[in-house]
């Protein structure tokens, strides 16, 4: 848990937002998203592409996984807040309702209408920091090369311009 902690916090609330808040998360998509990080049997390389988190998982076990993600689901995430005033009717916008001409569905419909998630499917957003979600947001417009494991979440992404990630990703972060 030292480790974890460096980078996610102590209690999984990680003090900035080059890595993402883990507190409240749900423990089958924290295992889902660790096992990510390494190569699978059958495959050339991980579905997630990061070189510090592919060494941390590598050194878990299936059960240490699956304690970390009981241990950071069971603590209490702290709010955050969205930081760009102008941007949050967009965000609110996307995240509501989605962008019917772009074939973009709300965020809602999978993450809850105050990103709550769906445990084991979709994550907990409510509080991310914004820098972090932009951050995944964009990795999934790359696919393969930076973040290939969830086709949904590529599709929408790629259809996003730039200005909405930024905006749906502060809404993100004032979600509680």
């Amino acid at each position: 848990m030292q480790v974890c902690a460096s980078c996610h916090g102590a209690d999984g609330n990680s003090a900035g937002g080059a890595y993402p808040k883990l507190a409240g998360q749900h423990p089958g998509y924290l295992v889902k998203q660790l096992k990510d990080f390494k190569v699978q049997p059958g495959t050339k390389q991980a579905a997630r592409n990061n070189a510090i988190m592919a060494g941390m998982a590598a050194a878990l076990s299936d059960q240490d996984m699956v304690n970390v993600a009981a241990y950071f689901s069971t603590q209490t995430p702290k709010p955050g807040y969205a930081h760009n005033k102008d941007t949050v009717p967009l965000g609110r916008k996307i995240y509501r309702g989605g962008i019917a001409d772009k074939g973009v569905l709300a965020c809602a419909s999978c993450h809850g209408l105050i990103g709550q998630g769906i445990p084991s499917q979709y994550p907990r957003l409510s509080g991310q920091w914004a820098e972090y979600t932009v951050a995944q947001l964009t990795a999934f417009t790359q696919g393969p090369s930076a973040r290939n494991n969830n086709e949904a979440m590529h599709a929408i992404a790629t259809r996003l311009s730039d200005s909405e990630i930024k905006a749906v990703a502060d809404y993100i972060a004032g979600l509680h």
